[in-house]
């Protein structure tokens, strides 16, 4: 895998967002005890005309923007999510269409809760190692459900981030990857179902913590690595507080962290979790800095990754940052983001 990495990143985040304590007073809740046991204060909310492959769209021509490649140069299109607007109707088809990809690629859609867009960067790594292909693409993007006054619904939000993986004029080098799978049940949802359902306080020790410590574990041992290696550390984010722990757990500083956590101020991205946090990390990042970047899917697995930044990430820097979208913003009400999101039944709404 030597000498393969990002060439260019792109995000995009829907300007729409509700505050925790607008949900907390429609359910009676407790917003201050909710926001304080999150650490989660308002989330982003797709329009009516945005859905995942809309937000896939965006973060890619903001990547194939950053990164000044040709479109018809990339070889492979995978778009991770658990909201593909089709059941059967791939979503990484739309991409290329939209970003005038040549028909001459493969493409497919990943599935793996929140970590199917890092699966999707790993897919692409490999194809550019073996060189089948020049570029590839790798997306992450979610349009997250949360079941009305379930606690999902004070952090699924909206929101993706874009990958171009090769060789040529690098931004920051994989150095290596690694992952931790197993089979633990901890959110599901079925076909046909609305909503998904979650194992409650069981999705965190045996599921997140356990799957996140082990990958990172696991990629620090096997490249004789301590916490104190890395200037950034970006973990997958399903609230503020997680990342934090895990943070504590393995031996990382408060600062290391922080740059990167991203969803108290946009929510749960779900796949886009991780490679927004990441992406938000690369904007101000400099040469030589080193990052570990850990997802995590429910179901259950994490993928890690060491990431060396180069000098060509100062010197071609995505103006289309993170920031940007984080303060473009336009604040809703619980019937507006009912509506936006399609919790009003009976009532057929025009995108």
């Amino acid at each position: 895998m030597k000498g393969i990495g990002i060439i260019g990143y792109g995000v995009y985040i829907p300007r729409y967002r509700i505050r925790v304590d607008e949900i907390a007073r429609v359910w009676g809740a407790n917003a201050e005890s909710i926001s304080n046991s999150l650490m989660v204060y308002e989330k982003s909310v797709p329009a009516l005309d945005e859905d995942t492959a809309t937000i896939s769209v965006e973060c890619a021509r903001n990547a194939i923007q950053h990164s000044k490649i040709n479109p018809s140069d990339i070889g492979a299109i995978y778009v991770g999510s658990e909201s593909h607007p089709y059941v059967v109707k791939p979503t990484s088809t739309i991409v290329a269409a939209a970003i005038g990809a040549t028909s001459e690629l493969t493409a497919a859609d990943y599935e793996f809760a929140c970590k199917a867009g890092t699966a999707a960067i790993q897919t692409c790594m490999g194809l550019v190692a073996l060189g089948m292909i020049r570029y590839g693409l790798a997306i992450g993007a979610d349009t997250a459900q949360g079941k009305p006054g379930d606690a999902l619904e004070y952090t699924a939000s909206a929101g993706g981030g874009a990958y171009i993986i090769g060789r040529e004029k690098l931004i920051a080098e994989i150095i290596d990857t690694y992952s931790f799978t197993t089979d633990t049940p901890d959110f599901w949802r079925r076909e046909g179902q609305e909503f998904p359902s979650h194992g409650a306080r069981f999705t965190g020790q045996p599921a997140y913590f356990r799957h996140v410590i082990s990958a990172a574990s696991g990629i620090m041992e096997r490249n004789d690595l301590k916490p104190e290696d890395f200037d950034y550390v970006v973990f997958h984010q399903p609230n503020g507080k997680f990342p934090l722990r895990v943070a504590r757990i393995l031996g990382f500083k408060r600062e290391q962290v922080m740059r990167g956590l991203v969803t108290p101020y946009i929510g749960n991205t779900y796949s886009g979790s991780t490679l927004i946090g990441l992406a938000n990390i690369l904007d101000d990042a400099v040469s030589g800095n080193l990052i570990l970047a850990v997802s995590y899917g429910s179901g259950a697995g994490s993928d890690a990754f060491i990431i060396k930044v180069k000098k060509e990430n100062e010197r071609r820097r995505n103006k289309k940052t993170v920031k940007k979208f984080m303060e473009d913003k336009e604040y809703i009400d619980y019937s507006v983001y009912a509506k936006l999101k399609g919790k009003i039944k009976g009532v057929k709404l025009q995108k």
